[in-house]
């Protein structure tokens, strides 16, 4: 009550925020006549006047905002020939002030985001525009970068492909243009590299996300990973298969319905037994923190054996492993279970069992844009996820009003009784919509959904559009030339981006019929009559000129006019939705299509009680319900009860959803944290000139554990562990002490030892020096370091992951899993510790040099995954990038003597600053490496 009286009062705070805009809006609008007076040269010098301000220190950034915009502005009016609304200028000052433009589809996101690229731009730290794909990327770096070019800044372009010197000079630009996954995955290749100068990246100053909720929200539900082939195990998941079939029904509880197995405590016991005569479990019991990827081995093998039935479950052919799908019965070759699964069953199967998949490197997106000193977003929808935008990246959501009153018509949903019925009156719809000459749209929510309707499109008497026929878009305009209904649809699915935005560009032509899922052709506007920049671009050869040319323009100018007309007399763009879909915000996104800059529209979307959404909250009452009403075959039922009532189960699945998010996001930021730590030890590494200090402190903490943990404080000499003692000091600072001797001194003490030892490692360390040489050990020194911490780092990663999937029965025990998780994990972090400093100091107390030929540090083999929410499959692999990310190739390496400079073929992979294989005398990346 007291809120709704203040709102009236005093405005909604978004209302509240937009208004404090207005001065800044009239005094960018003041400007306007003076700017304009500029000649270009005038115009353009205004950069590095702007850039010297910011250099000096005599002006801050938000100092120049209104003269920056007003900058822009005119820059824009005179390369684009597009003149920045005042409600675009708002949307600029809000992405400046590190928020969210919620701004309708066709009010031009694209134009907005260079009024606060340009004015970030100018502090010289590097600007990142994130896309979803690649074509936007590469699109919005050509056109707006016009601009920024115009007024004297550079604009570089990140898409796969290139190679690190390409991504290192687009990474130097004033402003990068980018897709999500490049950048996360350049993030992480770049803490994998072994010296700084070879890292792409110069930092995270200023992100500008656009499609937001598509890359912070949808993409977020799935980490980046690199991957790269895990040393052979094969021994150990033998050897754990061995035990299961000795342990009993009694050592395990079996719930075949959820398909679920888990050792009871009888078996624990059984197991640990098992696994100690064994020798595989030698310190703790089966459960510790160290023993965490032991645990895993034998819940995987428990579960191959009591969960997985050959011939049904799977098959074995040709001495492989190939599963069944459980829905068609087909064999499915190619396809493996992960996290050591597959290699289980081959275990019990005994045929060869072939390596996994180790995780070099991971984040989510959310931490990754958390890296960004300040990030802003656009899109269409946004305000139904506000409270996760604020709460995880800290990002308010500001609504812009439309440049001109929304006037699309949203109808009330139409429910049937059955999907039959649905699509029958859909069909029925697209048919009369097209016979009035009506663009229609039809967003369903998956590929499958979409090849359904194009089967019952088909039988109903229209064609299907070949994408590939470079005349696909003339039967729908003669259609429309002649006043003909449409006999023609096309259907998209968002995988290959750049034709689909042509489609989608002319999904606006009288009659036009387009199906798309969800993600197909965002980012391009569909403008009624079709889009005229594409028409002229494809339908005008290159080689006409003069009048010839003006002529053929005109001629498609006028037609595109005249179906503008026919559009909008027949009501502008119809979308039908084929269902609703979990979240608000994607059924917005397909409405949104419709209404741009003012334009007419309608909206609508078909239902039936078998959906999904209408599933989850009841439609068997429902169903009941409406049988006793007297609801007949074909027949809707149509209500704004019944939206609210969808809309609030909806909201119920937006939250939940969000709750899984949160939750996966708070055991991820235990492994970021710890992330950071190593990302930033090592950064710290590669920038010391030597890292001799780090060396002799680690060798002086082996010693002090050594002492300290068989010689405890204020224990009597005969409580030392002497024995081990000296074995600890063999083996990891490779000395034969004489500490028996030391230990029958009278009067001795663990600090005298402690001493003799450090002064003797120190005293063999320095000998390995002057041997080996300090130039050469200083470069040795940095490499063991640097190498030693990635492995002990990816080792870890799998540990954590092994730990996260059995903490939850901790809950059982009235435990948090999520504290238990934070305690284990520091444990193993720190045993990481330990272990960096043992395996430095071990490997450098024996490092012997043979002076040859070095070889530059080689990065493992890697694969890019990003697995798409939506379908499960894995972006990179759709794109052609499952093979190693940078446009490198899976190839081997091969010895030079092996390679016949006269066959490519048989070089396998050769560095880009090699000799090329050819014997030109050139670099490869100079000679058969050059880059087309």
């Amino acid at each position: 009550m007291l809120s709704s009286i203040a709102k009236k009062l005093f405005g909604s705070v978004n209302e509240r925020r937009l208004k404090s805009y207005h001065p800044k809006v009239a005094a960018i609008n003041a400007l306007e006549s003076e700017i304009s007076k500029l000649t270009d040269d005038q115009l353009r010098a205004r950069t590095a006047e702007f850039k010297a301000q910011i250099a000096d220190g005599s002006k801050k950034i938000d100092d120049l905002l209104i003269p920056a915009f007003a900058t822009v502005r005119e820059a824009a009016k005179r390369v684009l020939g597009q003149r920045h609304f005042d409600v675009q200028l708002i949307g600029g000052m809000v992405l400046h002030d590190g928020g969210i433009s919620e701004m309708r589809t066709g009010e031009g996101k694209t134009l907005v985001a260079t009024l606060a690229v340009y004015l970030n731009a100018l502090s010289g730290k590097g600007v990142h525009v994130v896309t979803v794909n690649d074509y936007l990327a590469k699109r919005d770096a050509e056109w707006m970068g016009r601009v920024y070019r115009f007024l004297g800044l550079t604009v570089g372009i990140i898409v796969h492909g290139l190679d690190d010197e390409e991504r290192k000079a687009a990474y130097e630009c004033d402003i990068t243009y980018g897709t999500n996954n490049e950048y996360g995955f350049d993030y992480l290749r770049d803490n994998m590299k072994y010296e700084l100068a070879q890292m792409v990246q110069r930092g995270h100053n200023f992100a500008i996300v656009d499609e937001v909720d598509s890359i912070l929200v949808d993409e977020a539900r799935t980490p980046l990973i690199i991957s790269g082939p895990l040393e052979d195990r094969s021994d150990l998941y033998l050897k754990i298969d061995q035990f299961i079939p000795r342990l009993t029904p009694a050592d395990y509880d079996l719930d075949e319905k959820q398909r679920s197995v888990a050792l009871n405590e009888q078996g624990n016991e059984t197991v640990e037994v098992m696994l100690r005569e064994a020798g595989l479990l030698t310190e703790g019991d089966l459960y510790d923190s160290q023993n965490i990827t032991l645990v895993h081995h034998v819940n995987q093998a428990l579960r191959a054996h009591a969960l997985f039935q050959r011939d049904k479950d799977y098959i074995v052919r040709n001495d492989e492993v190939v599963i069944i799908d459980e829905f068609t019965g087909r064999m499915m070759p190619g396809r493996r279970y992960s996290e050591g699964l597959h290699q289980a069953l081959e275990a019990k199967e005994k045929v060869q069992i072939q390596p996994e998949n180790q995780t070099l490197a991971s984040i989510t997106f959310q931490n990754y844009f958390r890296l960004y000193n300040k990030l802003g977003g656009m899109t269409g929808t946004a305000a139904t996820e506000a409270d996760e935008f604020q709460e995880i990246y800290n990002l308010e959501v500001v609504e812009i009003p439309t440049n001109r009153p929304v006037s699309r018509i949203d109808e009330d949903d139409e429910v049937y009784r059955t999907v039959e019925e649905k699509y029958a009156g859909i069909i029925k719809e697209i048919h009369e919509a097209s016979r009035r000459g009506q663009p229609i749209l039809v967003g369903t929510t998956s590929i499958e959904k979409s090849e359904l309707l194009a089967e019952l499109l088909k039988k109903s008497g229209l064609k299907q559009i070949d994408l590939e026929d470079p005349k696909r878009f003339e039967p729908i305009f003669n259609a429309a030339r002649n006043n003909q209904p449409n006999q023609h649809f096309a259907v998209l699915n968002a995988r290959f981006h750049e034709q689909e935005a042509v489609i989608v560009s002319q999904a606006g032509a009288p009659g036009a019929i387009t199906i798309a899922t969800n993600m197909a052709g965002r980012g391009t506007d569909i403008q009624l009559g079709g889009n005229l920049d594409i028409r002229l671009a494809q339908e005008v050869p290159d080689n006409l000129e003069g009048e010839a040319r003006k002529k053929a323009e005109l001629a498609i100018r006028d037609e595109v006019a005249a179906f503008k007309a026919k559009a909008l007399e027949a009501g502008g763009l119809y979308v039908i939705g084929t269902e609703r879909h979990e979240s608000r915000r994607i059924d917005n996104q397909l409405r949104g299509r419709s209404g741009r800059q003012g334009d007419p529209g309608r909206s609508k979307f078909y239902l039936s009680l078998q959906d999904d959404l209408m599933r989850i909250f009841g439609s068997d009452r429902m169903d009941g319900m409406l049988t006793k009403l007297g609801l007949k075959e074909g027949e809707a039922i149509i209500h704004p009860w019944i939206n609210k009532a969808i809309e609030k189960a909806q909201a119920k699945v937006e939250a939940r959803n969000f709750d899984v998010r949160k939750n996966i996001l708070k055991y991820d930021n235990v492994m970021n944290d710890q992330r950071k730590v190593v990302f930033e030890q090592r950064r710290e590494f590669m920038a010391e000139e030597s890292v001799r200090e780090i060396i002799d402190e680690m060798r002086l903490g082996v010693v002090d554990d050594l002492v300290n943990r068989n010689i405890p404080e204020n224990a009597y000499a005969e409580q030392w562990n002497i024995p081990e003692l000296k074995e600890g000091i063999a083996h990891f600072l490779n000395l034969d002490l004489p500490v028996e001797e030391w230990a029958k001194e009278e009067g001795i003490a663990d600090e005298e030892i402690r001493e003799r030892v450090l002064k003797l490692a120190d005293e063999a360390y320095g000998k390995r020096i002057e041997l080996n040489s300090a130039e050469v050990m200083t470069y040795i020194e940095k490499q063991v370091l640097l190498q030693t911490l990635d492995h002990l780092w990816r080792e870890h990663l799998v540990t954590l992951d092994h730990l996260r999937q059995v903490i939850g029965w901790r809950g059982y025990a009235q435990r948090d899993p999520l504290n238990e998780y934070k305690s284990e994990a520091f444990e193993l972090f720190n045993v990481l510790v330990r272990r960096l400093r043992e395996q430095v100091t071990g490997q450098m107390m024996r490092i012997e040099v043979v002076f040859q030929e070095p070889d530059a540090p080689q990065l493992p083999e890697m694969t890019a995954e990003h697995i798409d929410p939506a379908t499960g499959e894995n972006e990179m692999g759709l794109l052609g990038l499952s093979p190693p990310l940078g446009g490198a190739s899976l190839a081997q390496r091969v010895a030079p003597s092996e390679r016949d400079p006269n066959n490519p073929a048989t070089w396998g992979r050769v560095g880009r600053n090699e000799p090329c294989p050819c014997g030109s005398g050139k670099k490869y990346k100079h000679c058969h490496g050059k880059l087309a």
